[in-house]
């Protein structure tokens, strides 16, 4: 596809949003980003239009909101512009026990990380299966291979992510359009802070965004329905994992998610 494809990625104001961004305007290629802080996407479109000389729209939109997708889709449809990459990255995680934490958190979780993604994909892939071109990247996480205690509903969210990915990528294998599940393992981003995970010993050494967006862009580009940034960890989780006790897989799980403060 042409470096001056259009990609709309959602939360793009930080992270690995930004680092796709960053990436894919380098690449030549206009954008749509999309996040609720509008002076960071307004520094991000100044940044990159003087940059790289490309196009970029903002929308400032709060995607927890059940009306923002279809929203976000008239403002671009309003503007004419023809999405040929769509990117969603928004997410965010929350550490407790499930019958402790504040169900108001778990359900913007749910339909920041499963129902936002699913409306925008329904609402832009017939565009792209019409024109016969187009690509997805959905921003899963290796937390979708597993059950995962003390972050229940984020784990299950991700695993909603890449079985939906994978499906959807089967179905449009004649379609001229791909679908992407990119599964990074802990990132260096605001994720942490925002998911009350500081202490949890697995993101002591976590990959730097730039370094995760740049595995998912070229994913996205060659067209895997798959890609893990860290491939020790991506085979443990295709060859070790499936073939333990699922006991044992949970006892593991928690152990990483455990503070150690």
């Amino acid at each position: 596809m042409a470096d001056k494809a259009t990609a709309l990625i959602t939360g793009a104001s930080s992270g690995i949003g930004l680092e796709m961004a960053r990436i894919h305007a380098n690449a030549g290629g206009d954008l749509v980003v999309v996040a609720r802080r509008r002076t960071a996407l307004e520094e991000l479109k100044a940044e990159l239009e003087s940059k790289h000389q490309v196009s970029v729209m903002v929308i400032e939109a709060d995607l927890t909101r059940q009306e923002a997708p279809s929203d976000v889709h008239r403002q671009v449809t309003d503007a004419g512009i023809g999405i040929d990459y769509l990117i969603n990255n928004a997410g965010f995680g929350g550490h407790g026990l499930f019958h402790e934490r504040e169900w108001a958190q778990d359900e913007s979780m749910i339909q920041l990380n499963v129902m936002a993604l699913t409306e925008l994909t329904r609402l832009f892939l017939p565009a792209m299966v019409e024109r016969g071109r187009g690509k997805v990247l959905n921003v899963a996480s290796t937390a979708g291979f597993i059950p995962g205690p003390l972050q229940a509903v984020y784990y299950a969210t991700k695993a909603y992510v890449l079985s939906f990915s994978q499906a959807i990528a089967e179905e449009l294998k004649d379609a001229g359009v791909t679908v992407t599940a990119l599964c990074p393992g802990p990132v260096d981003t605001g994720f942490v802070k925002a998911g009350n995970l500081e202490g949890v010993d697995a993101f002591d050494q976590a990959a730097s965004a730039r370094t995760v967006a740049e595995v998912g862009y070229e994913a996205m580009l060659k067209g895997k329905h798959i890609a893990i940034d860290d491939r020790r960890l991506g085979f443990m989780l295709n060859w070790i994992v499936p073939f333990l006790p699922r006991k044992m897989v949970l006892r593991m799980s928690r152990q990483s998610m455990e503070k150690n403060t």
